[in-house]
């Protein structure tokens, strides 16, 4: 039978090109977890073109992955099937082959990933969720922050405030001071009252003992999310504080993943409840898509919207990160960025300040 060639399909659209910029984004105060402290993030923006729309992308690390995007993605993916996004991240991938994949480069392509995914829904006038194929209509969500670096006063703010805004699930950091940590979470109970899910993230501060005995107190104050209780490459770890935390008390970690095979580790392990699978680290949309862990109804992916951030951010605040002279100069703000939902936005009043800063992060499926 002779091979018939398939055609260009008529809906073709060309990616006309793309554009990245790095910004670093100071905080109103110094932050820390349990094992960082920062005053800054740097935020890598990807803006796709094609057919007269434009999608966007982002991930956080160092202006580095904005080179690599400017230096070695861009030529990948200019002239490509904007609806053929799964040949883009293929291409992308061989393209970093010696480029120190997993890394920079894997966040370099989950920025340029979610571009395209965007670009793809605009260009269909189609919900993102919609192109996804969603299984759900709705998405449980939860307000995160709550650093160490905060005093009691701040972090009963924005936790409450977040309560009071109806957001039902509230996360502070943990693991700096275990001790003190104790009084912080009766601080943040208070706030939030007794119906609001209250998560910690120790950022894998704590060695295996401390992290029984801490899981042991949190759960007095009805602590139902323990979120890297130790260091998320010892998986021996996360699997004995699972199998030996509080019931009702689920174990998360997986947010330094970068590729398919560290999931695999940590699914074959049984180190944990939930899998954190972050979508500007392991290789965007796409990335997490091939990540899902199929067949394992205990395990449940999280779609972990870092940086997805609810605050306010003026002109002045937002600084293109250095140095990275061929990146395109931007003055609008982002202050919402996610998938399929990017938009800028004016910048807010002067001396305002919004409660809500924070992350905004999608928990485990099974949290209703």
């Amino acid at each position: 039978m002779a091979a018939t060639e398939v055609g260009r399909p008529p809906h073709e659209v060309a990616v006309d090109g793309i554009d990245v910029a790095a910004f670093t984004v100071p905080t109103d105060a110094p932050e820390s977890d349990g094992t960082a402290q920062w005053d800054a993030t740097t935020i890598v923006v990807v803006e796709a073109h094609a057919g007269g729309h434009t999608g966007l992308g982002y991930t956080y690390g160092n202006s580095a992955t904005g080179t690599v995007i400017e230096s070695v993605l861009r030529d990948v993916v200019a002239g490509r099937d904007a609806m053929a996004v799964g040949a883009a991240w293929e291409a992308m991938g061989r393209a970093c082959r010696n480029l120190g994949r997993p890394g920079v480069a894997s966040m370099a392509i989950a920025a340029v990933d979610t571009a395209l995914w965007d670009l793809k829904a605009r260009l269909l006038d189609l919900p993102l969720a919609t192109v996804l194929d969603a299984v759900r209509t709705a998405v449980p969500v939860y307000g995160s922050g709550g650093f160490t670096s905060y005093d009691d006063g701040r972090l009963a703010e924005q936790l409450g405030g977040w309560a009071e805004e109806g957001i039902p699930r509230v996360k502070m950091k943990v693991g700096r001071d275990p001790g003190r940590d104790v009084e912080r979470m009766r601080v943040a109970r208070d706030a939030v009252g007794p119906d609001v899910q209250l998560f910690v993230d120790a950022n894998g501060a704590l060695s295996r003992k401390e992290a029984l005995a801490f899981a042991a107190r949190a759960a007095e104050r009805g602590v139902t999310w323990l979120e890297e209780p130790v260091s998320s490459d010892d998986l021996e770890g996360l699997r004995l504080v699972r199998d030996r935390a509080p019931a009702g008390m689920d174990v998360a970690a997986g947010e330094y993943g970068y590729m398919l095979p560290y999931f695999q580790g940590m699914l074959a392990a049984g180190a944990v409840d939930c899998l954190q699978a972050d979508v500007t680290r392991c290789e965007g949309i796409t990335g997490f898509l091939n990540h899902h862990p199929q067949g394992l109804p205990t395990v449940h992916p999280s779609f972990h919207l870092h940086r997805t951030v609810t605050g306010r951010f003026s002109a002045s605040q937002m600084r293109q990160s250095s140095p990275a002279p061929s990146f395109r100069s931007t003055s609008s703000r982002v202050t919402t960025i996610s998938p399929g939902v990017a938009r800028r936005t004016r910048s807010p009043r002067p001396g305002s300040r919004s409660r809500s800063y924070g992350w905004v992060g999608c928990p485990s499926s099974s949290i209703t």
